[in-house]
């Protein structure tokens, strides 16, 4: 890492990290009238080359148990469905969509199917579009499937699939610069409090700088302990690496694949042009060091492989394009957002623990952090269900969707 100075000695705000949360708060802090602050992003590695952000799969569902995540989601759908007008109309935005093929949950288990039976009342509930499917009406569409062992389907095809996060990502940078936000290429290596410790006064930064700040955001990714660390703060959020493969098939299907959560969870989508991606990790699933982005080569020959052949008859012959590893920024207490301001570092900030959610969940939660950093309060959707303060007081959100 080649080090850059600061341009000033202070700023109203810090982000700590500079991948797809840092960048939305950085943009929705610049689009309130109400901020005229300084903002400094402070981002390790500006090529992005192992972050979360572009190990994607670039997928939105709203298909949660929790209501608060279906109306995240769906403001992420209009967000990018509008992101031109977002954007202040600039014509060198480009006008996006979403590709909806929708989410396949497929349960074979009793259980299971009435976690599904129960998650589609909270959806609906929001205005969300899913479905339950028998098997035989799952097979009716989607012919290619085997659901012998299946009991039950769930899937939603409004504004649940992909979209071209890495677009959204470039802009929210370039217009956040534009408008004044600072990307510094260096690294925050630790902070210091006043003598009360109640508040972060400064950062020091890698290259020496010490850089004063007025509220500092936690949006580290995987790495979140590590900055919370340096106010004192254990935040329960870890690495854990997760699997990814594009292949192409023998005989394409006759029809876009839903992003298709098998029961052994094992996921695959369409990917266009006769070709697919799954992923899926080991079912021993430690922490991962964090510069562990070593690829697991048995893993498909010995699950990834069968699952599918199994599950689509005609991926048993199909051929690997690309693989990689990406970690999860892994809550390991509710597999929920981490968000808001700590209890006694009143301007330490959290916005971490996506637990694979955080790209379809970074409009909404850009927006909430900057509403947040601006009124001390929430103006649009009320995530303080998600505030830090639960995880001191025990207070599990019990997310059953998570893939």
């Amino acid at each position: 890492m080649n080090a850059q100075a600061p341009t000033h000695d202070s700023y109203d705000v810090v982000i700590v990290g500079g991948g797809i949360m840092g960048a939305s708060t950085a943009w929705f802090l610049t689009d309130n009238p109400d901020f005229d602050g300084r903002v400094l992003v402070v981002e390790r590695d500006p090529t992005y080359e192992f972050a979360s952000t572009t190990h994607t799969n670039s997928c939105m569902r709203q298909q949660f148990s929790e209501e608060l995540n279906v109306r995240i989601s769906q403001f992420a759908a209009d967000f990018v469905k509008n992101l031109r007008a977002y954007m202040g109309g600039d014509e060198r935005v480009p006008e996006l969509s979403i590709r909806s093929f929708g989410y396949m949950y497929l349960a074979d288990t009793i259980d299971f199917a009435d976690v599904l039976r129960e998650n589609i009342k909270v959806q609906h509930a929001a205005g969300a579009a899913t479905e339950l499917m028998t098997p035989d009406q799952i097979k009716g569409a989607y012919p290619f499937y085997n659901v012998d062992d299946i009991l039950l389907g769930s899937i939603n095809q409004v504004d649940e699939g992909y979209w071209d996060g890495g677009a959204v990502f470039d802009w929210w940078r370039r217009q956040s610069r534009e408008r004044g936000v600072e990307y510094l290429t260096n690294e925050v290596t630790a902070m210091n409090r006043n003598a009360a410790g109640t508040k972060v006064e400064s950062v020091i930064l890698q290259s020496g700088e010490v850089v004063a700040c007025g509220q500092i955001v936690n949006a580290s990714g995987p790495r979140a302990v590590l900055t919370s660390r340096m106010v004192g703060i254990d935040v329960p959020v870890e690495p854990r690496k997760r699997y990814s493969w594009v292949f192409s098939a023998e005989k394409p299907l006759d029809r876009d694949l839903p992003l298709t959560i098998d029961p052994s969870g094992v996921h695959v989508r369409e990917n266009g042009g006769g070709t697919y991606q799954a992923g899926g990790h080991p079912d021993f699933d430690p922490a991962a060091d964090y510069d562990d982005f070593a690829m697991d080569h048995g893993l498909w020959e010995n699950h990834i492989w069968p699952v599918l052949a199994t599950r689509i008859p005609q991926f048993e012959a199909i051929k690997v394009q690309s693989e990689w590893t990406g970690h999860y920024a892994y809550n390991t207490f509710d597999h929920n957002a981490i968000m808001g301001p700590h209890v006694a570092v009143e301007n330490f900030f959290f916005l971490n623990g996506f637990s694979g959610h955080g790209l379809q969940q970074s409009p909404a939660m850009g927006r909430g952090t900057a509403e947040m950093l601006t009124y001390g309060a929430y103006r649009s959707l009320d995530m303080r269900r998600f505030h830090f303060d639960r995880i001191i007081e025990n207070r599990q959100i019990i997310e059953k969707a998570v893939i």
